[in-house]
């Protein structure tokens, strides 16, 4: 049942601070409705610290619940998640993903999954053919539905209070994360996901993200008119960076520098043959 109501004034007030941390920039267009849900939306950040306090018993369990309630395509569910726990093993998945601490930190590691095993299992089971399992278009929807699934458990855990970070390194070494959990073939670690509660006494800061008018396009793309808006977002990212110790790079710089050459994707340029050793045929 939807909460939105039309917002008061006390409520313009705060979803105007949310909007304008979100962008950067004063916020202007009229809001037609509000409510907590956009608030915990909103107020996503990263998190890379966390507090020295263990999850609530069925943690884990709600999270994945608001994970399975997440769309799914033709209900394939075609993902799984792997919870780690365990220290050593915790530590292990963190040099895999290239030496990240925070990993290790966290209470909680979650390594989401595009898993074309279960069905090929069904097949196998059912003595049913799964040629289809094989083109690149079913890895698509694995990772798709893995990816939504886990955008389901973020809100629900920062509805909870706890925070998160998304741990792309988890693809660094691909085949390794796989032995490291198990996996049989045909199931791809996607990416890691950090859970636990915010060390306060280090606060994460809301980022601001690209203008809407760079990422919303009106009835046929417009390439043109993003030149100026970028501009603009480098100049609010470089206030951002700032603020965050860091170097007044902006958006564009930072982002290039991301892809300007093989080395830079740490492991990552050889994910085709990953795919191979782990038994997807993309065809």
């Amino acid at each position: 049942m939807s909460t939105a109501t039309a917002p008061e004034h006390a409520d313009i007030v705060e979803a105007a601070r949310a909007l304008e941390a979100r962008y950067g920039t004063p916020w202007s267009t009229p809001l037609p409705a509000w409510n907590e849900t956009l608030d915990t939306l909103l107020a996503h950040r990263s998190v890379r610290n966390y507090a020295d306090r263990p999850l609530p018993a069925g943690t884990l369990e709600t999270l994945i619940a608001a994970a399975q309630s997440a769309s799914t395509s033709s209900n394939l569910q075609t993902w799984s998640v792997v919870a780690v726990e365990n220290p050593a093993r915790k530590a292990r998945l963190a040099e895999l993903a290239g030496g990240q601490s925070h990993v290790r930190e966290a209470p909680l590691f979650l390594v989401w999954l595009a898993d074309l095993a279960r069905l090929e299992a069904a097949g196998a089971r059912s003595s049913a053919s799964v040629e289809g399992l094989h083109y690149i278009e079913t890895l698509f929807v694995g990772v798709i539905d893995a990816a939504l699934a886990a955008q389901n458990a973020v809100v629900a855990l920062e509805s909870l209070g706890m925070s998160g970070v998304y741990i792309g390194g988890i693809r660094n070494q691909p085949e390794q994360v796989a032995a490291e959990l198990g996996l049989p073939p045909r199931v791809l670690p996607v990416f890691g996901l950090c859970v636990g509660y915010p060390d306060e006494t280090q606060p994460a800061q809301v980022k601001p993200r690209l203008p809407q008018a760079v990422v919303l396009h009106r009835e046929q793309y417009d390439a043109p008119s993003q030149v100026a808006e970028i501009a603009q977002y480098d100049e609010v990212m470089g206030g951002f960076q700032t603020t965050q110790g860091l170097s007044a790079a902006g958006w564009t710089s930072r982002s290039l520098a991301r892809w300007r050459s093989r080395e830079s994707l740490h492991g990552r340029d050889r994910l085709r043959d990953a795919l191979n050793a782990l038994g997807f045929e993309l065809r």
